[in-house]
């Protein structure tokens, strides 16, 4: 059924500019509306964590609006939220998943998911959809791709725009992902837009990294990079049904060669190459035991914790260096003097070097008025 609905029940319509926050947050209420024309639901973040924590799938929905929204007067509530919800995350499998253009990266989310549904689990997927440099606008066409798993009860797709951060992953893809494990999904698969660098973004947060690639008549190695073989931990050969089975085969041995290239250390652990199709099935189960094979490994030689602990370490740069960029862009001092320092590099009477000086300069002014000198 996807986010938008909570079993049998209609949701409600609202939208984020009706938020009510309350004034433990700085804010006064909003004047009242007509209850009959529109119901706001208020932002209080232990209301919210009940919801999560019940399943409630329109209370996720608005926990993962919450912790993706840029507005300042939500960033307080969703650390608050994510607070409360803490206790309750960490226990789900976390995938990424990611592939070159083509591999049939949806398809094989849909497919596998309804496996691993027939098979008790509930699943999750954090779809992230790369977003236009010019519009900002993204397709979010995803759940076009998953509509069989999109229907069932023991799934949640939630497609979400990429925009401006590193390698086309959402800022708060770790936050929804958070909030889903607490609200009671044990797989957590999340799909990269597949281009750039979001598969390193993606690696940095999850358990288990597959590549899904195809096979193609003997350039099947040509385009991926050495860099995402190094990351992954699982390789599947993709669409290997029909004619395309035995290439699919030859292509699965050419990387198995390649993996050993990669690595010298005869005792280092190389991932597994297999082959699967979404339209057979045949492949997917073999697939998933490498994922839970992988797991088992990760914890019986403590790298489990160890893996989660420096990405706790590196989430906290990525929130601060997210942190600065907001700053910059919103910063008064930066705007005033913004306009005439990009004119000047343009003419060429000032560097880039110069500049982002006093760009820094000005940020570094406003802070001072807004934190005071530090102590």
């Amino acid at each position: 059924m996807g986010e938008e609905t909570a079993g049998h029940e209609k949701p409600p319509i609202w939208l984020e500019s009706d938020f009510t926050i309350g004034s433990q947050y700085g804010r006064s209420e909003a004047p009242a509306r007509d209850p009959a024309r529109i119901r706001r639901p208020k932002l209080d973040p232990e209301e919210l964590a009940d919801l999560v924590l019940a399943g409630n799938r329109v209370g996720i929905a608005r926990a993962i609006t919450l912790v993706e929204s840029t507005k300042p007067a939500h960033h307080d509530i969703a650390a608050d939220l994510l607070r409360i919800l803490r206790p309750h995350t960490g226990r789900a499998v976390r995938v990424g998943i990611t592939g070159t253009p083509g591999a049939g990266k949806s398809t094989f989310i849909d497919a596998i998911g309804r496996r691993l549904i027939e098979a008790g689990h509930r699943i999750a997927v954090l779809a992230v959809d790369p977003t236009s440099v010019r519009t900002g606008g993204s397709i979010l066409g995803d759940r076009t791709r998953m509509g069989e798993l999109a229907q069932s009860d023991a799934a949640f797709i939630r497609p979400s725009p990429a925009g401006s951060h590193l390698g086309g992953v959402a800022r708060a893809t770790r936050e929804s992902m958070l909030i889903l494990e607490a609200a009671g999904y044990d797989v957590v698969l999340i799909e990269t837009v597949g281009v750039g660098q979001s598969e390193v973004a993606v690696s940095g947060m999850v358990d288990t990294f597959l590549l899904i690639t195809l096979a193609r008549a003997g350039d099947q190695l040509q385009g991926i990079k050495r860099g995402i073989l190094e990351m992954a931990d699982v390789i599947t050969v993709n669409k290997a049904d029909g004619d395309h089975e035995r290439e699919a085969r030859v292509a699965a041995r050419e990387l198995t060669i390649a993996m050993k290239l990669i690595s010298s250390d005869p005792g280092a652990r190389r991932p597994p190459v297999l082959t699967s199709s979404s339209v057979t099935g045949k492949g997917l189960d073999e697939v998933w035991q490498a994922i839970t094979d992988h797991r088992a490994w990760l914890e019986g030689s403590g790298q489990l914790e160890e893996r989660r602990a420096r990405q706790q370490r590196e989430w906290l740069w990525a929130l601060v260096a997210g942190e600065l960029d907001d700053a910059l862009r919103t910063s008064p001092a930066v705007g005033e003097v913004r306009a005439e320092l990009e004119a000047q590099v343009e003419s060429g009477e000032l560097s880039a070097l110069e500049a982002s000086d006093q760009i820094l300069a000005a940020l570094a002014s406003d802070a001072a008025k807004l934190w005071g000198p530090r102590r």
